[in-house]
């Protein structure tokens, strides 16, 4: 047995779920095969990335198939085998897999005409809602592409670069999977913006320095505090995305101002159970004291509807400095790296789409998780104007996202530059319809106020009032919002 080989069995025996070895050993042999005499750009074997896509599902825990489908991904659009072959081989639900995949593959998203890149996003969203494997193949096959992406031409890394920046990134942060989208990100951002991004690297230098030594001696007060008591906690401390830390520098209220990053590292606390979390908030608050203006934010009580669920509060530490910390249970910290890919259960479910039904069989996902998906590809039916749907899927869709909450305290996922009235008719069409005036955290403010991340939203209704203000059609961004408002004013 060769040692590729021999690296993916032992990366599919790390996974909870079992797996059929004889089968992936069988796909191996048929993919290398397929490949024989191919290589890649880097000068390395082709069999090398078809075993690296198949290396990081079997991390992300997906089942048999899809690691399989991960081997053979390529098989057909580079190795001449046929569709026939793999029902022959392996299975129709194989077969079908690594369709999905080769028909994403084809689809360049960005250097293209407008017309010609929407209707590839489109087709693109068709596959993806039909399986959502196919997408996580894809995720997976691009994590490689960019881990090699030095060895292809300047322009063609510019485009695979910026493709994942503004399409796959956005794709694995809705469904929930943070440490990929936040690896795929900081591996396109210096190709997609070279010159910002070593500029980052020598300014985050010498903060990371300071900030490192200051998290190291509060990683050993924590230990300190709640060992005596969680013996079996887990204390980490985690460094900002890159990526995320130059999105969140740009913002006007940071602008570009260090001192008012305070999450460059944070300490996160790995705890058994929901009720040892808020104990061990309530050690740390009594060791140190909590920075009043930043707040709490308690997404146990109240989980971000793409699942994640995590406490943070941010303190003052001993050393005068203002450190973040998360505190979660493992199987939360689980959820919020992996999303989706945490516990899927397709070696139980065969999936022909994304229907309520197998939602229903989905148990560990709530259904608003991935009732995206189905907005996508209802989208696609709606809107016959491209302009239309690319302005939906880039300033809704796709969008970063901000989570804000009701006033009794439901969480609710909207796009960046959200406004109130794109918050009312998130809640309900009729809430949206009644506005007249809002309130964040507690001040009256205008309709067309940017939401930020963590605002409390509280909507005043008029009671004869039943229609929108068409001046709204300026300043929302949702699509919920935008079809409401224009569908009442006819």
């Amino acid at each position: 047995m060769d040692t590729l080989l021999q690296n993916l069995l032992k990366a599919t025996h790390s996974t909870p779920r079992p797996v059929d070895e004889e089968l992936i050993i069988k796909s191996y042999e048929f993919a290398k095969l397929a490949h024989t005499g191919q290589k890649r750009k880097s000068g390395d074997e082709f069999i090398t990335h078809p075993v690296a896509v198949a290396t990081h599902l079997a991390s992300w825990n997906m089942d048999t198939t899809t690691i399989v489908a991960g081997l053979l991904h390529d098989t057909i659009e580079d190795g001449g085998a046929t569709p026939a072959d793999l029902v022959k081989e392996f299975s129709e639900d194989v077969a079908s897999l690594v369709d999905g995949v080769t028909k994403v593959s084809g689809l360049h998203l960005k250097g293209q005409l407008e017309s010609e890149f929407v209707e590839n996003l489109r087709k693109m969203i068709l596959v993806m809602a039909s399986d959502l494997r196919v997408i996580m193949v894809k995720l997976a096959d691009r994590y490689h592409n960019l881990q090699t992406l030095e060895f292809l031409p300047v322009e063609k890394q510019h485009r695979i670069a910026i493709e994942t920046l503004e399409i796959y990134g956005p794709i694995a942060e809705r469904l929930g999977m943070g440490l990929v989208k936040g690896e795929l990100e900081d591996l396109a951002f210096k190709f997609a913006y070279p010159e910002d991004y070593q500029k980052l690297v020598s300014q985050t230098k010498k903060f990371l320095t300071i900030a490192g030594k200051n998290s190291e001696d509060f990683k050993k007060d924590i230990l300190t505090l709640i060992m005596p008591q969680f013996p079996d906690a887990q204390i980490n401390i985690r460094q900002k995305h890159l990526y995320s830390l130059y999105r969140k520098l740009q913002r006007p209220e940071i602008n570009g101002d260090f001192s008012k990053i305070h999450d460059l590292l944070a300490a996160r606390i790995i705890m058994n159970s929901v009720e040892g979390c808020y104990q061990v908030l309530g050690l740390v608050h009594h060791q140190f004291r909590p920075v009043p203006h930043l707040g709490i934010s308690d997404f146990i009580a109240s989980p971000k509807p793409n699942g994640y669920q995590s406490i943070h509060t941010k303190v003052f530490s001993g050393l005068g400095h203002i450190v973040e910390i998360q505190i979660r249970t493992r199987q939360m910290h689980e959820q919020s790296e992996m999303g989706i890919a945490a516990h899927w259960h397709y070696s139980q479910i065969k999936s022909s789409g994304v229907s309520n039904e197998t939602l229903d069989k989905l148990s560990f996902v709530q259904k608003n998780k991935l009732q995206w998906v189905q907005q996508l590809a209802s989208w696609q039916k709606e809107m016959t104007d491209n302009s239309e749907y690319l302005q939906a899927l880039k300033f809704d869709a796709l969008s970063h996202r901000i989570f804000v909450l009701s006033p009794t305290g439901d969480v609710y996922d909207l796009p960046d530059g959200a406004t109130p009235i794109d918050y009312a008719y998130a809640v309900h069409t009729e809430l949206g319809h009644q506005s007249v005036g809002a309130k964040i955290n507690g001040e009256l403010v205008s309709l067309d106020q940017k939401l930020k991340n963590g605002d409390i939203v509280e909507i005043i209704l008029s009671k004869k009032k039943t229609k929108p203000n068409a001046k709204w059609l300026d300043f929302v961004v949702t699509h919920t919002a935008k079809k409401s408002i224009s569908k009442s004013l006819i």
